[in-house]
């Protein structure tokens, strides 16, 4: 056989288990559970399933191909990427269990419905859903593209982009809509388990096989490359120390409130599965240096790469150096590493949709426990024509979701006071919050798409999210008085509290 019809074909099995593996994920639940056990798996995954989730989610196309494409244009810059989910981790041991608790006492089941029902209004969780949804478009399109990409190198060219993408959309598609985030945690198994041991393989295969270990890779790289190894980077666009920083800090503190993270925390069984959840996440991180390094390792191998085909650093060495059924089985960790966040990015979009948009529909307003599939149906459909939206927009116009992409975590940070600094200042009102959001939202565009970001060395969207806390103070206490001007006892219930042991009362510790 071959090397195209080897790995197409290792790929083509893992492709049918990852489907079967999602489908079975429900088996014995029955078809007429309700949105709640769709879209955060019943409110029962166990530590060890949010882990692998999170982690998937978090670990995405950008893993394999964007983070060797940064390491070997840029080098140092890419760490960025180390800092904020690591610190981000580290706020969600905090965040987590508090939006778990709110969430849990009041029956709610995403972002849009906490934000509604904190500032007592439908018509706000809706906009929030329909903004979210043009931030979170572009990354369905970027791992739907990121996919196409693998699995065309994979193939040795056989499988064509575009047939790569819509392969892409009908697997990630195909499990989600039926098993929901249960069926993700479960697929998100087996693409950790084939993530870890090809990246380990990777990490040590590489450098031997090129370089004779890494005392002579890093040792070219001092010498010869010394650029690539501190701040700013080589030939980078600003991306400095100030960058690093504000970077670091903006993503930490969004990619606790992204609706994909907040789905994530809605699923637990506990809060402490989640504080557990955020104690070992961060060793995963330790996987992304795989790819940073080799891709700046790919240097010395493929130096003639340019603009979006260095993307292709780290597969470069993979297909050059070893047998197809081996380039198949890495093909399928990065193909995952696309499906896993792709199915979780549809399953919320269509969460929020079924949830606060349709919500307003419907003339009675009837609660889900009358009607316990309409809402799960009509979030279902949006999963279908949200994946498909992106599809056809990768083939038409894939620079309109591109250009999106600029601004889609900045955009969503703006989100930040309205969710967190609503739950735990209970002062704060819904003009305060709106007119922060629509401050921040408009400013983070306009520095963006006028080619100020960084800007004065800054991330925009830190400065976007500080002109919107400015503005969500000011009205707030410009506006008349509310009466209950205090922390939301619910994000302070027992439940959100961690385990005490009898000593630690007895002790007065914490």
């Amino acid at each position: 056989m071959s090397n195209a019809a080897v790995a197409t074909s290792v790929f083509g099995v893992f492709m049918v288990l990852t489907v079967a593996l999602g489908l079975l994920a429900v088996r014995g639940r029955g078809a007429g559970g309700g949105l709640a056990e769709w879209s955060v798996g019943g409110r029962s995954l166990s530590a060890v399933f949010i882990w692998v989730l999170m982690a998937g989610e978090g670990y995405t196309s950008f893993s394999y191909l964007g983070a060797a494409g940064w390491g070997y244009t840029y080098g140092a810059p890419v760490l960025y990427v180390i800092a904020y989910m690591s610190c981000g981790y580290a706020a969600g041991y905090v965040v987590g269990p508090m939006l778990w608790a709110y969430a849990r006492k009041h029956g709610l089941v995403g972002i849009t419905d906490i934000v509604a029902h904190r500032f007592g209004s439908r018509w706000l969780g809706a906009a929030v859903a329909v903004l979210a949804t043009v931030f979170l478009l572009p990354y369905i399109q970027l791992q739907i593209t990121g996919m196409g990409v693998v699995v065309s190198t994979i193939s040795y060219g056989a499988i064509s982009l575009n047939w790569a993408y819509f392969l892409a959309f009908l697997v990630a598609t195909g499990f989600v809509v039926v098993s929901g985030l249960r069926g993700s945690a479960w697929v998100s198994v087996l693409k950790d388990v084939l993530v870890i041991g090809t990246l380990g393989f990777l990490a040590v295969y590489v450098p031997l096989h090129y370089f004779g270990g890494y005392g002579e890779l890093l040792a070219r790289m001092s010498e010869e490359r010394s650029a690539w190894l501190t701040l700013p980077g080589h030939d980078s666009p600003g991306l400095g120390e100030g960058w690093f920083l504000t970077t670091s800090l903006l993503n930490a503190l969004t990619v606790v409130i992204f609706p994909t993270t907040v789905a994530g925390y809605l699923g637990a069984r506990s809060a402490d599965a989640l504080r557990r959840n955020a104690i070992w996440l961060p060793c995963y991180n330790v996987l992304l240096f795989v790819p940073m390094l080799l891709g700046m390792a790919a240097l010395f191998v493929v130096p003639e790469l340019a603009g979006a085909d260095s993307n292709l650093a780290l597969f470069k060495l993979v297909v050059d150096s070893l047998p197809a059924w081996a380039v198949g089985v890495i093909g399928v960790a990065a193909a995952l590493s696309s499906i896993v966040p792709m199915a979780v990015f549809m399953l919320v979009i269509g969460t929020m949709w079924g949830r606060s948009v349709f919500s307003l529909l419907r003339r009675s307003g009837e609660a889900e426990e009358r009607k316990p599939g309409r809402e799960k149906a009509a979030a279902q459909v949006v999963v279908v024509v949200a994946g498909a939206l992106a599809l056809v927009l990768t083939y038409i116009a894939p620079n309109t979701l591109v250009r999106l992409s600029l601004i889609s975590y900045e955009g969503m940070a703006q989100l930040v006071p309205m969710v967190l600094l609503g739950l735990l200042w209970r002062r704060l009102t819904l003009a305060g919050a709106v007119a922060g959001l629509g401050v921040g939202v408009a400013l983070v565009c306009a520095l963006v798409f006028s080619g100020n970001d960084p800007v004065g060395g800054v991330n925009a969207g830190i400065v976007a999210l500080a002109a919107n806390l400015v503005v969500a103070i000011g009205v707030t206490y410009g506006g008349p008085k509310r009466v209950d001007e205090r922390p939301d006892e619910d994000v302070l219930a027992e439940e959100a509290l961690p385990e005490r042991s009898p000593m630690s009362v007895v002790g007065g510790g914490g």
